[in-house]
């Protein structure tokens, strides 16, 4: 008996060393080429931000004009960091949950590289002037087959890990990412066709764009932060998840009611009256799943009395929730019937939503899994503790930052947009000192990113292990020239 149960640990630590090394070059290199992407959007952000309280900033570039470095940044942030990130997390969750070693790193790091140049071509398309102009989807029209057919690639090795899983339970966090990986090609081949292939009324169009944004947050960005927020939850605090039916109940909800959400945006527009409504409806009633997770998983964490772990992954996940917390409250303010709110429709105050959602939900719980698994890929512990706390003081702050000044921005703004007896000069002008602190913001978070880009390479590289490698070559170069200058000191 004693030696059954003493077997059992070491062979789940076998197998969990086997997923590890079986997925360490892809997850690292989504998790690296995403970290990179993410300075590259930031640095186009600055440039945007900059754009709008100081119009003649790098005057006469035409490839650094708000109309196309803004979308940059916005697809860049998207594709190139949230879906890297979410690809290197979900897979290896995926694995680790199902207990299968990955069987084909080579294909999903060929589709990797496929994505990447997509991103690449579709980023220099925008630059160009060749976007699309609908938001979140500016690419050009050949991006979207490419990234479609990489992300299917990429992810379908997940779904035949799940189908050859070992034993028959499931996991919460399981539900969430099988949801995501689903979610997403349905709205990408629904949205990609209705608007390239088959256009429609340009209005039409307009919602269906709308519509396609919405989904994109809540049924893939929220969805991963979520899969990952119920798998790191009970492992860092060694606590099961307190209520599965609570769980349950939040994931259904969010998949019955997210696809419904986006049309608000047009309220107002030559389109049929209900649908603003529904889609501010569904937008308000989200709240719901997020609540139900977030208060499911700070009971995880607070369940005890016991000191909670002070680790990077703790103090990122802690962060997630409370951003969710707030998405949730702004996602009912800013969709409540006859409010004053209304007024931010067209203003700053939406993009300081989609930041707290794409930011400040998925990208904390995205760095919490990123400090959580990077260790156990690389065999190797964070080297530098102090810039992890820097990165994360940092990005609290700068998202922080972002996000006030845009709901408050966004609101003045509007406000002033509607003093119709006011000279447009005027409205303008009140933008100016958020839009200033948006730049000051993008840059702290900027300084904290590059380290965190940095600090990243350096546990993949694995510099020591480098250098000890070219070491051992040198020292059998030098015995083995040793001996063949003298045959007399090798032994027969």
């Amino acid at each position: 008996m004693s030696s059954a149960s003493s077997a059992t640990p070491t062979s789940d630590a076998a197998i969990r060393a086997g997923i590890d090394r079986s997925l360490r070059h892809p997850v690292m290199f989504f998790l690296t080429s995403g970290a990179a992407w993410l300075a590259v959007s930031i640095l186009l952000a600055i440039t945007a931000s900059i754009k709008v309280h100081c119009p003649t900033f790098l005057d006469g570039c035409g490839f650094v004009d708000f109309g196309r470095v803004f979308p940059a940044h916005i697809n860049t942030l998207i594709y190139g960091w949230g879906f890297q990130s979410g690809f290197g997390v979900l897979i290896w969750l995926m694995a680790r949950m199902s207990r299968q070693e990955c069987r084909s790193a080579g294909t999903i790091l060929a589709a990797g590289h496929v994505w990447n140049l997509g991103v690449l071509l579709g980023t220099l398309g925008i630059l160009c002037g060749e976007g699309s102009g609908m938001p979140w989807m500016e690419f050009p029209r050949f991006a979207w087959p490419v990234l479609l057919l990489s992300y299917i690639a990429i992810v379908v090795w997940s779904f035949i890990q799940f189908r050859v899983r070992a034993g028959e339970r499931t996991f919460v966090a399981q539900w969430y990412l099988l949801g995501a990986m689903m979610w997403f090609p349905w709205l990408s081949i629904t949205a990609n066709t209705l608007l390239f292939c088959v256009p429609g009324h340009p209005v039409m169009a307009a919602g269906i764009n709308a519509w396609f944004k919405s989904g994109l947050v809540f049924l893939f960005f929220v969805p991963s932060a979520l899969g990952a927020a119920y798998y790191l939850a009970p492992k860092l605090t060694g606590r099961p998840i307190p209520s599965h039916t609570l769980a349950r109940l939040g994931f259904w909800s969010l998949a019955v009611v997210a696809p419904w959400a986006g049309m608000q945006k047009l309220a107002g527009a030559p389109l049929p009256v209900f649908l603003p409504y529904v889609g501010a409806a569904a937008t308000a009633l989200l709240a719901v799943p997020l609540l139900i997770a977030a208060l499911n998983l700070l009971r995880t964490i607070f369940s005890s009395e016991e000191k909670l772990p002070k680790c990077a992954p703790m103090s990122f996940t802690l962060a997630g929730l409370v951003s969710m917390l707030v998405l949730a409250a702004t996602a009912v303010l800013f969709n409540l019937p006859g409010s004053s709110l209304w007024k931010v429709q067209f203003s700053l105050s939406g993009y300081g939503f989609d930041m707290l959602a794409v930011y400040g939900v998925f990208g904390f719980m995205m760095f919490a899994a990123v400090y959580f698994m990077v260790p156990r890929l690389t065999n190797c512990e964070w080297r530098y503790p102090r810039l992890i706390n820097m990165h994360f003081f940092f990005s609290v702050y700068g998202i922080g930052a972002i996000v006030v000044g845009a709901m408050i921005g966004g609101y003045v703004h509007g406000s002033a947009a509607e003093a119709w007896l006011q000279p447009w000069e005027y409205v303008v002008d009140t933008l100016r000192p958020f839009a200033a602190v948006s730049t000051f913001a993008w840059c702290v978070i900027l300084f904290a990113n590059v380290f965190f880009f940095l600090h990243l390479a350096l546990m993949w590289l694995r510099p020591d292990r480098l250098l000890a490698a070219c070491k051992a070559k040198t020292e059998d170069r030098v015995a083995q020239s040793q001996q063949t200058e003298d045959p007399q000191s090798t032994t027969p």
